[in-house]
């Protein structure tokens, strides 16, 4: 008890540990997206326009599309301050879904549907993983302002991997890039592929492989 709780910091405000946790959705991550935009909105009128959602919670936790939305909420711009504002992440959603989730338009898309769930998944995740490595870059994850916890499930090893800034702390294989975690959190089963991926020491020999799937399959509420 001693050693896990030598990894809590304390709390931002007060005597309270604020946690913000996402469900997983897909397509729905809009939803938490525009009420943190709203929340954010409201906080600014209190302490300035620089106020972000990170600076008011201990730990941020997601999963699937909620763990997108987590990294993009604690990652570090070149002043150690948020990347994206939450309004940002609403337009994120509302800009590139349709393009993430290209829906067929012609007469015998239902049944070309049902085949693809048969082959494979139904979105190749292309453009997912490209936008992904164009707006989170290099940033990994210790790297995060605030502590978060983003779910995920290996599907070779057949077990829950948890990507927690406490436990990278003491377990560095860990410290994936954020765009692998969330490319890994989010590739829900029948929709997008599993996504593979490794984590490197600093002499770039590679120490520990990620089979990764969405992190619903062991906790679509990380709170659990």
């Amino acid at each position: 008890m001693e050693r896990a709780r030598s990894f809590l910091q304390s709390p931002t405000y007060g005597n309270v540990i604020t946690v913000l946790s996402i469900d997983g959705g897909g397509i729905r991550g809009i939803i938490p997206a525009t009420i943190l935009s709203f929340l954010e909105s409201e906080l600014q009128k209190l302490d300035g326009e620089d106020a972000r959602i990170a600076d008011y919670f201990d730990v941020i936790a997601g999963t699937s599309t909620g763990g997108l939305v987590t990294a993009m909420l604690a990652a570090p711009d070149e002043n150690d301050r948020p990347l994206f504002a939450a309004k940002d992440i609403k337009d994120f959603y509302l800009q590139h879904c349709p393009k993430i989730f290209p829906q067929d338009s012609f007469p015998l898309a239902g049944a070309t549907e049902i085949i693809k769930s048969l082959t494979g998944p139904k979105y190749d995740g292309k453009y997912l993983h490209k936008l992904l490595r164009e707006r989170l870059g290099d940033l990994k994850l210790h790297q995060t302002l605030t502590n978060v916890i983003i779910p995920t499930f290996d599907i070779k090893r057949l077990q829950p991997i948890i990507f927690s800034s406490y436990e990278v702390k003491r377990n560095p294989s860990l410290d994936a890039l954020l765009s692998d975690i969330c490319i890994g959190t989010s590739a829900a089963p029948t929709y997008l592929p599993a996504h593979c991926f490794h984590t490197e020491n600093p002499n770039g020999e590679v120490v520990r492989e990620f089979h990764a799937i969405d992190g619903g399959v062991a906790a679509n509420n990380p709170v659990y």
